[in-house]
């Protein structure tokens, strides 16, 4: 927004820089979590302060407000920030292509076997061979990317970016994925499952508003819901380990 909106450049170059550095904090962070062996939650809540720290002083003196406007052209506003059919965002469209893409790597490639392998286990994954430290970078990289891109897609949509836009999101993503089934220790999970999670908290946390309960609850029910997410994960897990089928009765 500062680039093409502030300074006048064309959306595209704005586009790139906004992706470019989600691309640039994604590399820092798994660079940070390789070298420190920090655990990477760690990590990434403390470059989260900083970067949102730097973001409010840069825009500041950049921009000389916290909120800049954002003119983007029909074609950039189509393709990231519109409504089909007057109702839909278009971003639901990219996140399916996501849901598409990344569904077919975790499962039909050989790079999706290196992940689920370093999410059992990294060490026994790097030897067996599996360029653990690459891998790590690449996905850091591809989570600033995808963060990146939601953020360019609201300041399209919004027609402007505000430093503290998003910041009530910052903790959906890992509920939604631990609803879905997905081990914070690693090694399990699937992308139907953190479909199915992301549908659930959205329509758990949109809904409390429509009902007849007291708004001020709305905390406490996602907070209950996660919880009883968590506990039936390591429910089914050990269900699942644990489990051994009967052998047949033979014929006397």
């Amino acid at each position: 927004a500062i680039l093409s909106g502030h300074y006048g450049l064309p959306i595209i170059v704005g586009i790139l820089a906004a992706l470019g550095l989600g691309l640039a904090v994604g590399f820092i962070n798994g660079v940070l979590v390789i070298r420190t062996k920090v655990p990477s939650f760690v990590v990434t809540l403390a470059t989260l302060f900083a970067l949102a720290g730097l973001t409010l002083g840069l825009s500041v003196i950049l921009s000389g407000s916290t909120s800049v406007a954002l003119k983007s052209g029909p074609t950039a506003k189509l393709l990231f920030g519109d409504y089909l059919g007057g109702k839909f965002e278009v971003t639901l469209f990219w996140w399916i292509a996501a849901i598409l893409i990344v569904g077919f790597i975790l499962n039909f490639s050989r790079f999706g076997n290196w992940i689920l392998a370093m999410g059992g286990d990294a060490v026994s994954a790097r030897n067996a061979g599996i360029p653990t430290d690459r891998v790590t970078i690449a996905l850091f990289m591809s989570s600033g990317l995808c963060a990146s891109f939601v953020g360019m897609s609201q300041a399209i949509l919004y027609n402007s970016a505000q430093v503290a836009a998003g910041q009530s999101f910052i903790f959906n993503s890992i509920i939604a994925v631990v609803i879905g089934g997905v081990l914070l220790t690693g090694g399990y999970g699937s992308v139907v499952g953190i479909v199915l999670g992301t549908l659930t908290f959205a329509i758990v946390n949109q809904g409390i508003f429509y009902t007849g309960f007291d708004a001020n609850w709305a905390s406490l029910i996602i907070g209950v819901l996660l919880l009883a997410a968590v506990l039936m994960n390591n429910t089914f897990r050990t269900m699942a380990l644990t489990y051994a089928p009967r052998a047949k009765s033979r014929a006397r």
